[in-house]
């Protein structure tokens, strides 16, 4: 008796003890700071911003502290801004501040500062905005022995599409889809951006590089060449290959441009090479694959005549589809890559505003 009588007065002396955090009957979980937890709090309005290539944004990231615990201010606030790589395990310098001190790193020296709007504000504004700069990035504010950080995702309007060269389907190792993408006026897609075309009804029954170095191809209508009638609709995984030795086509992605995409009126057909000194001869360049795209899905740009383009491609775009202009769906049609000697086609030219 004696014994079950001192279980009892354990058990309640235990039921009494505080606890960190406890969960309510609905589910949320309450946090009770202890006099030893932590006097610096960062903290984000939002966890994903958009914008589109050429613009600004800021990166929102605003941080509160205990004055109390951190005296008069012996220590300088340092803010540091890095950008996180798609292995998770590498970060790339951006901005950091500390005083008087302020530095940009990379291709961002000269388009980074923080927006100050108050003291606590460590918000980053990043101008004049580049395809690379897609992606997630850290706001770690560190004072003393204490510190913390808050992940901001920047995503960019624009158009993820297939590449493959002159060459045919699967002939890019990873290094060799960078640079094709490049040339085109785009970046190697990543699979968030991928995964959105998808959901958008990009189907391709090729797969592709990304740039976290998978292979990849979505699917919206199951197949039998491209997986399988039976299978659900998706983004088909290949896994991860050798960069260097597996050949693969590579998906692109690209955004607004600064200048103007059209297709040139000439009185006769043109081979490759009088595509190109034609567009030169109007004061521009012969358009490259992303800019047809970009025009294409931007702009809503819709033309019934097969052009050039940079790469000897030959394609045309329609956002309106129509009997012998892509009757059943909105899309960039593709030719071919004819002999270049061919006077068959017109050419899609791009003017770059200053």
């Amino acid at each position: 008796m004696k014994s079950l009588l001192l279980l009892v007065l354990i058990s309640v002396c235990w039921a009494d003890q505080p606890s960190d955090n406890y969960t309510l009957d609905h589910g949320r979980v309450i946090h009770i700071q202890e006099e030893n937890g932590p006097h610096l709090l960062v903290e984000a309005e939002q966890d994903k911003v958009y914008s589109h290539r050429g613009g600004n944004v800021t990166l929102p990231c605003k941080f509160y502290r205990d004055p109390t615990a951190f005296g008069s201010g012996t220590h300088k606030i340092r803010i540091k801004w890095t950008k996180l790589t798609s292995d998770y395990l590498k970060e790339v310098d951006v901005f950091v501040s500390m005083g008087y001190h302020k530095k940009g790193y990379g291709s961002y020296q000269g388009r980074v500062f923080l927006k100050g709007d108050s003291e606590n504000d460590a918000s980053l504004v990043i101008t004049d905005l580049t395809l690379e700069d897609y992606g997630r990035y850290k706001c770690e504010v560190i004072e003393g022995l204490e510190d913390d950080a808050i992940v901001v995702t920047l995503d960019l309007q624009g158009v993820v599409f297939p590449y493959f060269p002159r060459l045919g389907r699967y002939n890019l190792n990873f290094h060799e889809a960078q640079q094709a993408c490049l040339e085109q006026d785009a970046v190697v897609a990543s699979f968030d951006q991928l995964y959105d075309a998808w959901r958008g009804g990009l189907d391709w029954c090729n797969a592709g590089w990304l740039s976290d170095g998978s292979v990849q191809y979505p699917i919206t209508k199951p197949r039998e060449p491209c997986g399988g009638q039976n299978t659900v609709p998706g983004v088909r995984n290949y896994g991860f290959w050798d960069k260097a030795k597996s050949r693969y086509d590579v998906f692109c992605f690209t955004s607004n441009f600064n200048g103007r995409f059209y297709y040139l009126i000439h009185h006769t057909k043109l081979t490759y090479d009088e595509a190109v000194q034609a567009c030169i001869d109007d004061g521009a360049q012969i358009a490259k694959v992303g800019q047809i795209f970009a025009a294409w899905k931007l702009l809503g740009y819709d033309r019934c005549d097969a052009g050039w383009l940079e790469d000897g491609s030959v394609r045309y775009p329609i956002s309106r589809p129509r009997k012998r202009c892509s009757p059943t769906e909105a899309a960039v049609r593709f030719v071919g890559f004819p002999d270049k000697k061919y006077k068959l086609y017109g050419v899609y030219c791009f003017r770059a505003y200053n």
